[in-house]
Formats: C-alpha cells, sequence, structure tokens
C-alpha cells in the first residue's frame, strides 16, 4: 500500500472512529468494500446518521450532540466538543481548502479541496481528492482546529505523536516517552523540537528507532555530542541529539529524516512524586510557555512566532544564544497529539483517583492499583497533564525505598509530619504578597491571583501584618512597610488589588529584591508569597537572588495558569524552605491559598534529624528543610555498609520534642534510585552555582551525569545510525511550532518575536 492510500485510509478511520453517530457506510453499493471494513470494523445499525462514499468524495453529516463523552458516557454539548482536536462539528458558513494545502487530522496529513456547509441540525463535510483509489472509495475527512470562527490554517509538522507511557510504584515514577518524527515534505529534513519534562527528571534512557534498526543513545559531555551530531548530519546519516536547556526544558534535534518515512526517539526517565494533603500527584507538562527575558539575559528561553528563526526587534540578546520555542498562531493547528496511559501500584489502598486537568478513562484494577489513559478527545498539548490519588488513613507518614548494586547502597525517604502538628497555637504572621502583573497574566490568570490574595487577607488576624507587591516592567508596593491586618487595613489592600492592571515584561527581579528588602521583626513569622505563571528566561538570576538575600523568610510560589514555569515555582520553594502550589485556570486550586493558611498558621517541624544506623553520606538536599503538615520532605542519599534499618527520625515543634517511626522493608531491585539521588546531587549543585563563588561544581555536575547516564546541562545523549547513507544534502531544518499554551494570549507573549 502506497503512502497515499494509508494516510488517507488512516485519517478516515481516525475521524470517524472520533465520530461516533457515523453508523453505516456505503461506497456506491449497499455494502461496505472489505478494506474498508478492515479499517472501521463491523458496520453499525443503518438507522443512524449515514456517512456516503463513492469513487471522488466523501460526505460526513452528524448532530452537534452526536459525540460521546467516553469519560462518563454522556452526550457531549456543542462547547464540550469543541475541545477535541478531532472536532468535525462547525460553525459558520461554508469554507473551502485549496487542492495543494496539506491539512491534518489527528497523525495524519492529508491533501485535497473540502467544501463545509450546514443542512439542517446536521453539519456537512465533503472532501475531493481524486488521487485517492477506489479501493478505499475515494476521498478523505477534514476536521478545523478547537473553537474556531472561520476559515484557519493548518500547519504541517515533524512531529506526528508523542506517547507517554507511566509507570508508579509507591511514590517512584518511571516514565517513557516516545516522540514520533514524520516527514510530511518532499525532501529529507532536519526536526528540532523543545518540550518540556518535570523539573527533577532524572532522563537516564535515550533511544532511536529507525525502520527495524533500534539504536541506544550514548551519553556525552554537550559539546562532544553535538559535535558528533552534526558529523553525522553533514554525513548524510540518520542522527539524534537531546539537550538540556533548563532543568525542565530539553531540545531533541532529529537529522535526515527522509520523505515519508518516521523515527521514533524513546525517552525514559525517574522521579520522585509529591505528595500534599493525604494524596500524591503525578504531573506531565506538555508545552513550554513563552518566556520573558529581561534586558541582559545571556542564555534565553526565546518565544517566536511559527517562521521566524530570530528575533525582528530590537534586542541585545545576540541571536545565537539561547533556545528558541517556536509557536502556532491563535488560529492555527498542526497534527501534533498526546497519548498517555500510566499504570498505578499505590502500595496503600487508593481512596479517590483523578484528573483535575484532562477527561481520562480509569480502570480500577484492585484497590492498591489502578490503569488510567487520556481520553482520545482531551489530546491537545496545551496544558499540563494532572493526576491526582488519595491513599489510606496515615499509612504514608513515612517511606523507606532502598537499593544496593556494584556502586554501593542508595535510600530515597519520604517523612511527612504528625496530623497531631495541626492542633498546635499558629504564632503571628508577616505576609508578603507578590503579583506577577506582566502582560501574560493578563484576563483570568490575573483574575485568579487576587481572587487568592483577597481569600488570604480575609483569613489573617489583627496580629499579623501584610505588604502586597506588584511587578512588571518594575516594581510597585501597598505601603512604604508592611502594615498590620485591621478590617480597615484588609478593605484598602483588596482595594488596591481590584486597581492592578497588567502589562509589560516579567521583570521579576524587582519583585524578588523588593520583598526580600523590608526589615522583619522577630515575633513574626515571615512568608514571601509570589503568584506568577513564571514565564521568563533567566530562572538563574532569580534563584541567586533568593539564595543570596533569602534570611530567615520562607518563599512560597504559585504557579498560575495551565502551563506553568514548574521549575522555578518548585526551585523557589525549597531554596526559601517553602513549598510550591499550583492554582489552574478553572479556579479549581484556588482553595490553595486556603491549605496554604492551614499549612503555614502552625509551626513547622524543626530541627530535623535522621540517624540510619550505619551511616548515611551524600543526603539531599543538603540543608534539611522544615517539615510542613500535609507536604513531606523526600531524602535521597547513600548508604553507608553497616546500615541495618535501624531509623531514627526526630524533630521539634517550638520546645517540644517529635519523634516519628520509619519502617524499611528491605533492599529491592530498584534502579531508579541511583538516578534519583544523583539528580538530587545535580540539583543541589545547580542551586549552589547560582550564588556560590566555589569552584570545581560545574566539574561535579559534568562528573556525576556521565557516570549515571543522566542528561545534564553539561551532557547530552546523542545517537547515529551509521549502517547507511540517506540521499541529498541534510535538508531543510524545522522546528516545531506548539500551541501557546491554554488561557495565554499570543498577542501578549510571542507577538513578533523577541
Amino acid at each position: 500500500m502506497n503512502l497515499t492510500q494509508r494516510t488517507a485510509r488512516t485519517a478516515l478511520a481516525m475521524m470517524l472512529s472520533a465520530a461516533v453517530a457515523v453508523v453505516a457506510v456505503s461506497c456506491g453499493t449497499s455494502e461496505p468494500s472489505r478494506e474498508l471494513a478492515k479499517v472501521l470494523g463491523p458496520v453499525p445499525p443503518a438507522s443512524s446518521p449515514p456517512v456516503q462514499m463513492t469513487n471522488s468524495s466523501v460526505s460526513l453529516r452528524l448532530s452537534p450532540p452526536g459525540f460521546a463523552d467516553r469519560a462518563s458516557g454522556a452526550a457531549m454539548s456543542q462547547d464540550q466538543m469543541s475541545q477535541d482536536q478531532h472536532e468535525l462539528a462547525m460553525y459558520g458558513s461554508a469554507w473551502s481548502i485549496p487542492a495543494t494545502e496539506t491539512m491534518y487530522i489527528g497523525r495524519e496529513a492529508i491533501a485535497g479541496k473540502a467544501t463545509r456547509r450546514r443542512s439542517g441540525g446536521n453539519f456537512e463535510v465533503a472532501v475531493e481528492d481524486d488521487a485517492v483509489t477506489p479501493e478505499i472509495g475515494g476521498g478523505t475527512l477534514a476536521c478545523i482546529p478547537a473553537g474556531a470562527s472561520g476559515p484557519d490554517e493548518y500547519i504541517p509538522v515533524p512531529l506526528e505523536h508523542t506517547d507517554v507511557q507511566a509507570a508508579i510504584d509507591g511514590f517512584i515514577a518511571r516514565v517513557g516517552v516516545t516522540q514520533t518524527f514524520l516527514n510530511p515534505y518532499a525532501e529529507k529534513i532536519e526536526a528540532v523540537y523543545v518540550f518540556p519534562l518535570p523539573q527533577d527528571s532524572a532522563v537516564s534512557d535515550f533511544i532511536m528507532k529507525v525502520g527495524d534498526r533500534t539504536i541506544r543513545g550514548i551519553i556525552r559531555e554537550r559539546e562532544e555530542a553535538k559535535r558528533l551530531y552534526e558529523e553525522a548530519r553533514a554525513q548524510g546519516h540518520v542522527a539524534s541529539l537531546l539537550q538540556q536547556e533548563r532543568p525542565n526544558i530539553f531540545t531533541q534535534k532529529v537529522a535526515n529524516i527522509e520523505p515519508g518515512k518516521s523515527i521514533d526517539i524513546d525517552i525514559t526517565y525517574f522521579g520522585a512524586l509529591p505528595y500534599r494533603g493525604g494524596g500524591f500527584e503525578f504531573v506531565f507538562p506538555m508545552v513550554v510557555g513563552p518566556r520573558y527575558n529581561p534586558p541582559g539575559t545571556t542564555d534565553p528561553i526565546r518565544p517566536l512566532p511559527r517562521g521566524v528563526v530570530y528575533p525582528t526587534r530590537g534586542s541585545d540578546i545576540p541571536a545565537a544564544s539561547g533556545t528558541n520555542v517556536t509557536y502556532l498562531k491563535d488560529n492555527e493547528r498542526s497534527g501534533h497529539d498526546i497519548g498517555i496511559t500510566l499504570e498505578l501500584d499505590a502500595g496503600v489502598s487508593i481512596e479517590h483517583i483523578d484528573s483535575p486537568t484532562h477527561a481520562v478513562a480509569i480502570d480500577r484494577t484492585s484497590p492498591t492499583t489502578a490503569k488510567v489513559a487520556l481520553s482520545p478527545l482531551d489530546t491537545i498539548p496545551n496544558r499540563d497533564f494532572v493526576l491526582r490519588w488519595e491513599v489510606a488513613g496515615d499509612a504514608m507518614k513515612t517511606a523507606m525505598l532502598t537499593h544496593e548494586d556494584e556502586r554501593g547502597g542508595f535510600f530515597t525517604l519520604m517523612l511527612v509530619p504528625p496530623a497531631e502538628l495541626e492542633d498546635l497555637d499558629r504564632v503571628p504572621m508577616e505576609m508578603i504578597f507578590v503579583l506577577d502583573c506582566s502582560g501574560s497574566m493578563r484576563g483570568q490568570p490575573l483574575n485568579l491571583a487576587r481572587q487568592a490574595v483577597k481569600r488570604a487577607l480575609r483569613s489573617m488576624r489583627p496580629g499579623d501584618t501584610f505588604q502586597i507587591i506588584r511587578f512588571a516592567q518594575n516594581a510597585a508596593q501597598f505601603e512604604a512597610q508592611p502594615v498590620s491586618a485591621t478590617p480597615d487595613n484588609v478593605a484598602r489592600g483588596i482595594r488596591y488589588l481590584d486597581e492592578l492592571q497588567v502589562g509589560g515584561g516579567t521583570n521579576m527581579i524587582y519583585g524578588i529584591r523588593s520583598a526580600l528588602s523590608f526589615d522583619h521583626e522577630d515575633d513574626h513569622v515571615r512568608s514571601i508569597v509570589f503568584l506568577t505563571d513564571g514565564y521568563i528566561g533567566n530562572e538563574g538570576e532569580i534563584l541567586g537572588e533568593i539564595g543570596r538575600n533569602l534570611g530567615d523568610a520562607r518563599i512560597f510560589s504559585f504557579g498560575i495558569g495551565s502551563s506553568p514555569n514548574r521549575y522555578l515555582m518548585q526551585r523557589m520553594a525549597d531554596i526559601g524552605n517553602g513549598v510550591a502550589s499550583m492554582i489552574g485556570l478553572d479556579a479549581s486550586r484556588v482553595d490553595a491559598i486556603d491549605e496554604f493558611f492551614e499549612l503555614t498558621s502552625h509551626p513547622a517541624l524543626h530541627d530535623v534529624a535522621i540517624d540510619l544506623g550505619g551511616g548515611a553520606t551524600d543526603v539531599f538536599p543538603s540543608n534539611m528543610p522544615d517539615v510542613f503538615v500535609g507536604r513531606p520532605v523526600f531524602l535521597s542519599g547513600r548508604l553507608a555498609d553497616g546500615f541495618d534499618g535501624d531509623i531514627k527520625i526526630t524533630g521539634r515543634v517550638g520546645d517540644t520534642a517529635q519523634s516519628i517511626e520509619c519502617q524499611w522493608d528491605g533492599h529491592r531491585d530498584r534502579p531508579a534510585l541511583p538516578q534519583i539521588w544523583a539528580r538530587s546531587l545535580i540539583k543541589d549543585l545547580n542551586d549552589r552555582m547560582t550564588w556560590s563563588t566555589e569552584t570545581g561544581l560545574a566539574d561535579r555536575i559534568r562528573d556525576t551525569a556521565l557516570a549515571y547516564s543522566l542528561a545534564s546541562a553539561f551532557t547530552s545523549f546523542v545517537a547515529v545510525d551509521s549502517s547507511r547513507v540517506t540521499e541529498g544534502d541534510h535538508g531543510t531544518t524545522v522546528h516545531v511550532p506548539v500551541p501557546v499554551p491554554e488561557g495565554v494570549r499570543y498577542d501578549t507573549t510571542v507577538g513578533r518575536g523577541g
């Protein structure tokens, strides 16, 4: 079967499988062809709206409520259908597409002439394509982007599909990511794709699949890996290169993809899962949000419109520096979609499981296990995927996992404070609220930030004090110094919030400096609360400023939006001995601010000490943080030879000593633990590089990453298929454009590039 036939057939199958109202098929006779039946499966009853096919055209009719919600079984409204990237229900008058234009349905490219018209209560799409053979009935189907109000442009991209396979063992995640690159052009190409991963991911394996050949990538120093890749590209070999740009941002390059050919890139990473308020959370970020780069930024994450190679407006950032992320416009859509499957073994009874961000199918295979799959109607990669599950009672107060191999012993320990801490009186609080008012916060993000701070202000007591700081191009504040949380002052603070406007760049450094510059009252616990999407390119400068000037303050960060900069939010909280939380655009997590007050209203468990009997070395984080109610601390380290399972954990709440028991189930084969420990070491060294004058930190990161086969700022994975040379030059470099995160405005965050 040639490519045209295969593409048309798969595209037709995908569209018809999405349109569950389609029930009868005709190919010029009363019976469907045998070939078509193989694609579509059994022919449904003839009583439903028909699909009519001839050798030259295809028409599909379906009523707006005809799609079924696969998660709940309920009929979907037109608004719900507009969320589906395979959507066929369209709005407005008829449109047509030139026969020379390539369009996408999900992961498949098609070419042809399409016409749309409304007929009664149904919508009809007709596509004509004489190139499609009569064997499968002529023609294919086309769809438009969600929420379209008129003609939209379909952008052919070399990234066809991303498949995520995750396995959860207790609080450890092993995640496999397969990126399928397909060349839709007439000449071979180099594909460049910038994508996110969780900020603490230990990327430890990299495989390239070319046809029936499998090539395992090797870890090399960053410049050496780049040289090997460029040499292979110039020689005409298929090659791939994985580079870390930030701990949560990576660049994938694939060279010499021939026309019509596909190449799979498999990436494997490990990580420990956060535990909050009685449950765990798995997050898979799907898109890098546009970053603002303040003047002087030397290593930017640069947002560019599709088709723009370098900034078109004045900038003091060298064009060759940093990382470019290209974005689709609001009226553009590519065929790149994503699938997620997760197998969960919680180890204890699962009380509740759900996704607050996506439609999912959940199969509770036992009281402690479940299988979760992303709905095929929710596969646009424009917001982070989040899955949460609650576990039974107090079963997860502590957990100690260990592993031994030829390199020695490793452990990861999760420590959750006793629940009775909630009953202790709280101390007076000094709250510094710092709000991002830059252009990317326009609309719902700023409204949510306002709402969260208002809830916090109304929860304060007269003995507390507060301050409000806003930042964008500069910083401004509510009062010269924090004021008492009296009813009058709280009312004035709320009016100040209501008057805030957005606009300008995200110069967070001014907000950081303002928040850390106030004189501190010793009898108040100072907490600095940041509310931002974190779309900046100078994370290192921000973290360095916190590390140098934190004092005795604690930093709590709230990521606002569908794809916040989780790396920055989490690292600000880690360095600031606080906690990070995320608030989605649907306001479902605005109550996170209430959880925050419940968290900070009680003394933390401090002066924590852990005795592992035979001893432990190289424990990270190196500074043992405070432990908050419902928010655990994760430790990773090396075990000494004499470890026998005798674990003692102590701490203090005020002047009261606390002791916490920890159970150990013996050494098991857990190959993720060495990688998680090595990643923790690298994270600690990276943080120290932002403010420390200590020498040799970069060398330690490089040596650790090479020894444990981890991607880092100083090491990269490279794979080369040297078995054959592709024809012609290495071809055109194509940057994969990505959608702007849901809820973020293209015009204020990407614009003309820069």
